[in-house]
């Protein structure tokens, strides 16, 4: 940060760094170039001020709440995910819950859904809470600068490792910690072949990577669920412990069961850890809201393990969580193919186009929000928005299905955490937004972190 930055962040003034769009058309060929390494940079910054973008070709950026619910909703709620998104990740989460399309995809949402039902957080939010004391432990011993570009990503990892990975006698955390890190690795390094849509036998620069980070983790969680299976828990646990319940009235063939663990590895990692780092941030920023979210945890929850009913007395803290992910949404881009001609408010659509939603935009859209780049948690106190406007776990039959419990592991790993500690700004450079797989920091963001003195 500069010196004048941090004159006016001590006033209060500062806003929250943004990412940058494209002020340029992109061609085709710079799209997918650059799209691989950030896909902000070929998003049109006008789709920042109006609410529809034609864009080349047959790519259409919507930002329209009426035309976003109408697509997700209405008549385009069976359009398929994007051709490219599944060349991108199909390799990593296979034929799961993100990429299934028709009946197989209905089967799966059906048979999935009670597992994240609210009568199944509070156990869950236990192995978060856990989790969160840790941290702040951690951070009280180790008092000052800190990334917490790379703490968030470790609290949501040791969470996967609880719920999921835990208590496994043929797998150690150690393998699932290493395992998930290449993985991870690997699905977020996007293919520019992939990105321009060219065929499958196109050579790709991964083909001469190794598929080791995905097969090594494929055969760790089938031999996870195995061994689950044969222990027999008479009680549900962890979250693999629901999942397993749940198949056994509902036959899985156990390559989608594989794919769908490592679908609910990645949907509720590294989204989960991004809204993390930026909401920090943004506390680091505001202190006055810092210490209100702090009191007000501190009032439900003044020690000990911070339970899933403790979360409905803090709505400050809620809000807080919203308007990060308003302002610095995980899956800040996604897209679909329409699979019929329709017109929308004017806008003719047809078989085969490219409909992108660049959710990043639609929340900072300057016609739909008053002072959109502003930090304003008040926004999400009492009052109603319209549908489509706000939407960081997409809408739809296709809205995530593990949104609730996305939420619920922000709030108690915050609360877990700012009741005791602070974070602060330092003269470190904020990293700007960068959007690849999701969107995260373009580099270490580091804060300050001392222990709150009572």
């Amino acid at each position: 940060m500069t010196a004048v930055e941090i004159t006016k962040l001590r006033q209060g003034t500062v806003a929250p760094v943004t990412a940058r769009l494209a002020t340029k058309p992109v061609t085709l060929l710079q799209f997918a170039r650059t799209a691989g390494r950030n896909m902000f940079e070929v998003i049109p910054a006008e789709t920042l001020r109006e609410t529809y973008v034609r864009g080349p070709l047959n790519i259409h950026y919507i930002c329209d709440p009426e035309m976003v619910t109408e697509l997700l909703v209405g008549q385009g709620r069976s359009f398929p995910k994007a051709k490219f998104t599944k060349d991108i990740i199909g390799s990593a989460v296979g034929n799961g819950l993100i990429l299934s399309e028709g009946e197989k995809w209905r089967q799966q949402r059906r048979r999935y859904s009670p597992l994240f039902a609210s009568r199944n957080l509070p156990v869950l939010a236990r192995h978060f809470a856990e989790t969160g004391v840790e941290i702040a432990d951690s951070l009280a011993e180790h008092e000052g600068p800190v990334d917490i570009a790379q703490i968030a990503p470790a609290s949501t990892l040791t969470n996967i490792t609880r719920v999921i990975f835990s208590g496994n006698k043929e797998v150690s955390s150690e393998q699932v910690r290493v395992g998930l890190i290449k993985y991870f690795e690997y699905i977020s390094d996007l293919s520019l072949f992939d990105l321009m849509g060219l065929p499958k036998w196109v050579p790709r620069k991964n083909w001469l990577r190794s598929l080791a980070p995905v097969t090594n983790m494929r055969d760790l969680a089938r031999r996870v669920i195995d061994q689950r299976r044969a222990e027999g828990r008479s009680e549900p646990l962890d979250f693999l412990d629901f999942m397993i319940e749940a198949l056994k009235t509902d036959f899985e063939d156990e390559a989608t069961t594989v794919d769908n663990l490592l679908t609910f590895v990645v949907a509720g990692h590294e989204t989960s850890a991004n809204a993390l780092a930026w909401g920090y941030y943004l506390l680091a920023l505001h202190q006055d809201m810092q210490a209100r979210v702090r009191q007000e945890i501190r009032s439900v929850r003044p020690e000990g393990l911070v339970e899933f009913s403790d979360l409905e007395a803090m709505p400050l803290l809620r809000a807080h969580v919203k308007e990060t992910l308003r302002l610095y949404p995980s899956a800040a881009f996604f897209a679909r193919d329409a699979a019929a001609d329709l017109e929308i408010k004017g806008v003719k659509i047809e078989n085969g186009d490219a409909l992108f939603f660049p959710v990043y935009s639609l929340h900072r859209n300057e016609k739909l929000w008053e002072a959109p780049n502003d930090y304003r948690p008040e926004r999400f106190l009492g009052s109603t928005l319209p549908r489509g406007q706000y939407i960081p776990f997409g809408d739809g039959p296709r809205i995530c299905i593990g949104a609730q419990y996305a939420e619920t592991e922000i709030m108690v790993l915050m609360a877990s955490v700012l009741r005791r500690i602070n974070f602060s700004t330092t003269e470190s450079e904020i990293p700007e937004p960068v959007l690849t797989f999701t969107m995260r920091t373009s580099g270490p963001l580091i804060l300050n972190a001392e222990r709150v003195r009572d």
